[in-house]
């Protein structure tokens, strides 16, 4: 009985360890209502982004200037352009056009072929 009861302890401590130390590994958003979020915006330029793994988040400066399709768009800044996939939702009832300067927050979605960034939401700068 004892031998279970230390069992039992010791698989509830690994188990709330493994537990407390999960973090998702996501961007910091800013609020919806508004705010400070705090620390440094890592902007990273499209050609550093084309070169990123699959699924790291990214902040990319630039220009939208063509639509390509339903919710694919050419971005492009001084290094390079991408294509990028913004839902409607993540527009926040913005419009942009191409003179527009737009910081995009997404994740870099590489492909075998191609590279792309699949946008969470668009901040009109």
């Amino acid at each position: 009985m004892k031998k279970i009861s230390i069992m039992a302890v010791m698989c509830a401590l690994v188990t709330g360890v493994a537990i407390a130390d999960f973090q998702p590994n996501t961007p910091q958003r800013a609020p919806v209502g508004g705010g400070f979020v705090g620390g440094v915006e890592n902007i990273v330029t499209v050609k550093q982004a084309k070169e990123m793994r699959d699924d790291v988040p990214v902040i990319v400066q630039g220009h939208i200037v063509q639509r390509m399709g339903d919710d694919k768009y050419l971005f492009e800044d001084s290094t390079d352009s991408v294509t990028v996939e913004i839902d409607r939702k993540d527009w926040r009832g913005q419009t942009v056009t191409p003179s527009d300067t737009v910081k995009l927050y997404g994740e870099v979605d590489a492909g075998l072929f191609k590279t792309e960034i699949d946008v969470d939401y668009v901040e009109k700068i």
